[in-house]
């Protein structure tokens, strides 16, 4: 008989709501994804970060003062707080500028590698010991990657980006940069709790965003041949459709539900239970970018996802000393 089985009634169904909180709030980040795309070849990611973080940035204060009163944003460690914020700001921009030239299963599959470089990280930056059999899952899950790479690393073809192979290791770029600040949460989190990290992380999209839009509207950085994914990044902003604006100004809120979702799940719930139901947004990105733009993942693609989520899935069931 399976562990699972001699669970008290009680514990399963915590489990289960944990469960459904975790793929609830997925799903409501996978709407952003879907905004953020659609407006990727007319709008700058700049206008985009602004109007998302302008929308949260109330919702994140309100949420600090009401748990722990104005005065924990004056933290002894807000310049680290800051550079955190910043590079997250790295991670998500990364993230989002693979959008023009991606699919968005791609896009999201490979992002997926962030936990094996919390893994491969923990060791060096935070002197956790990773089993052998993380370090297996680690190979296996970077295997995965070079799969789904493996037409432009053949030189076969060039893939969507156009003859600019680089941007193609967009999401594994976010994926690094994103493992960097979880990794920082776990030394801040004596001094700084999530919502107050995440006031700070939102404050930088917003400066960030802000000083890239000025320096982008100083000149002309976009012309017919820029590949998509810069386009994307230094393009001019751009005013009149307000039913766009008002869903720019909508991932805030999407954004604030999804993190409340999720921090919901992992408090009911252990992590390694919860986490790997963290992969059902490749369903959602999947099922989004067939029926909003026709994409249809290759086989390359489909066998490094196989790859990935498999390995990541091993390191979240392993349970033995070191990274959990």
């Amino acid at each position: 008989m399976s562990s699972e089985a001699v669970l008290p009634v009680r514990k399963r169904g915590t489990r289960l709501w944990a469960a459904a909180a975790l793929v609830v709030g997925i799903f409501v980040f996978s709407l952003q994804d879907v905004i953020l795309k659609g407006v990727s070849g007319t709008y700058p990611l700049t206008e985009a970060m602004t109007c998302r973080a302008s929308a949260a940035a109330l919702i994140l204060l309100v949420a600090v003062i009401r748990r722990e009163g104005l005065a924990k944003l004056l933290s002894a460690r807000w310049a680290t707080l800051a550079f955190r914020g910043s590079i997250m700001m790295v991670a998500y921009g990364t993230y989002y500028l693979a959008f023009p030239v991606m699919k968005l299963a791609e896009v999201v599959t490979l992002f997926f590698t962030a936990p094996i470089f919390i893994t491969a990280l923990a060791h060096p930056l935070l002197g956790e010991r990773v089993s052998l059999s993380h370090w297996l899952a680690i190979l296996i899950g970077f295997g995965g990657v070079i799969v789904a790479y493996w037409p432009t690393l053949g030189f076969s073809q060039m893939g969507a980006a156009g003859g600019y192979s680089w941007t193609l290791l967009l999401p594994v770029i976010a994926a690094f940069t994103y493992a960097l600040p979880q990794l920082m949460a776990r030394r801040l989190g004596p001094v700084a709790s999530a919502a107050v990290m995440g006031f700070y992380q939102n404050f930088m999209y917003l400066v960030w965003s802000l000083i890239l839009a000025v320096v982008f509207a100083l000149g002309s950085f976009v012309h017919p041949d820029t590949n998509p994914a810069l386009a994307f990044l230094m393009r001019p902003w751009v005013f009149g459709n307000w039913e766009d604006i008002a869903l720019l100004i909508a991932c805030g809120p999407i954004s604030a539900v999804g993190t409340v979702l999720l921090s919901q799940a992992y408090r009911m719930a252990e992590a390694n239970f919860v986490a790997a139901f963290e992969y059902s947004a490749l369903v959602w990105a999947a099922s989004w970018g067939f029926l909003f733009w026709g994409e249809v993942p290759d086989l390359y693609m489909l066998a490094g996802a196989a790859l990935i989520i498999g390995a990541g899935i091993y390191m979240l069931m392993v349970r033995r000393e070191g990274v959990e």
